[in-house]
């Protein structure tokens, strides 16, 4: 990897763009009377959130050993994509590069973008051929990688992370959602090695937060400025960020999240492994498994006619269904209803 210059990266409108920036958020007062912001005074929730997040990003810095500056907050991840996208990639020049499979929203927000999309495909595996990832960066010369593991839709982890990272001349984005799941050491700690690095993690998943909608990016504090920047202001809400930081001071929540988890994958694994219209269980270090169906097209109507939801990934991957782990009354249904097929 060459010699990394972020601003070679940057689009030139946002290296020029100021960020809106709250004068309340900004400064300490003692008996501050509010009238700055057009807000009402009567309500339970009448006052904007803090555009800073700043008592969140204060418990994640000691939580993931990295500097306040080093956080963004987003309204899930989905919304740090987003600004990653925007703050990198010209419309209508520029190139994202993705896996493919893998989660459909990094190729979403750079299409809203106009950006092109480049997609590397796994091999059977479901995992990275280097000689193709170096040729694919070579001659498309994206801007941003998105690189997901443990994987979505396959559940694998990607290996060897640090190759893709130093032989990329971008930005590489590791979205590390089902990371409890995996037993695997975050990417966060490589952040001082590579500055061309943004870690992605979630509170959707192991953490039981979905509906709160908070992400957070971890990088360089110059990476974070730019992603600061290019966010609307107060984007995320009083009630999620209230409830994230009590759970964060909560150390056995997740604790007892995961374990409850792990225990359910271990178990149904086992049951599915004895589903005779199964033809395979993947590997998985996350919270779902990709299983592969005799007759997946009939799998799936019975498992709908039980109003058992479950995500179709055929005929993308063929004869394949993801299908995550619920709690035991969920997985005992999902399990009556396979044998009965």
């Amino acid at each position: 990897m060459k010699e990394f210059n972020i601003k070679d990266l940057v689009r030139k409108n946002i290296q020029e763009l100021q960020p809106y920036v709250s004068f309340r958020d900004n400064n300490t007062f003692k008996n501050p009377v509010f009238l700055d912001a057009n807000e009402s005074a009567f309500g339970e929730l009448n006052r904007y959130p803090d555009s800073t997040q700043k008592e969140l990003k204060e418990k994640l810095a000691v939580l993931k050993d990295v500097s306040a500056k080093q956080i963004a907050v987003g309204n899930g991840s989905d919304e740090l994509i987003d600004l990653i996208v925007k703050v990198f990639c010209e419309p209508k020049n520029d190139a994202i590069l993705m896996m493919n499979p893998s989660f459909a929203m990094y190729g979403f927000y750079a299409s809203v973008n106009e950006n092109k999309v480049v997609k590397l495909n796994l091999n059977e595996n479901f995992g990275i051929d280097k000689e193709k990832f170096l040729k694919i960066s070579n001659e498309e010369k994206p801007k941003v990688f998105f690189l997901c593991s443990p994987n979505n839709p396959t559940g694998n982890s990607i290996e060897d992370i640090e190759f893709y990272i130093q032989n990329f001349e971008g930005i590489v984005v590791v979205d590390e959602a089902y990371i409890e799941f995996s037993g695997k050491k975050s990417c966060i700690e490589l952040l001082e090695k590579f500055p061309n690095l943004i870690v992605l993690q979630t509170f959707s998943k192991a953490w039981g937060m979905a509906g709160a909608r908070v992400g957070i990016a971890y990088a360089s504090e110059e990476i974070i400025q730019l992603t600061n920047t290019v966010k609307s202001p107060y984007n995320v809400n009083s009630l999620s960020l209230n409830k994230i930081s009590e759970l964060i001071s909560n150390k056995e929540f997740v604790k007892y999240n995961i374990e409850n988890t792990l225990n359910e994958i271990s178990w149904l694994r086992n049951k599915l492994e004895t589903i005779n219209c199964i033809k395979k269980v993947f590997p998985s270090d996350a919270n779902f498994f990709l299983i592969q169906f005799e007759n997946v097209d009939k799998v799936y109507r019975k498992l709908l006619e039980n109003e058992i939801l479950t995500s179709k990934r055929s005929p993308q991957i063929p004869d394949c269904i993801r299908i995550n782990v619920g709690k035991r009354e969920e997985n005992n249904k999902l399990i009556n209803v396979l044998k009965s097929i």
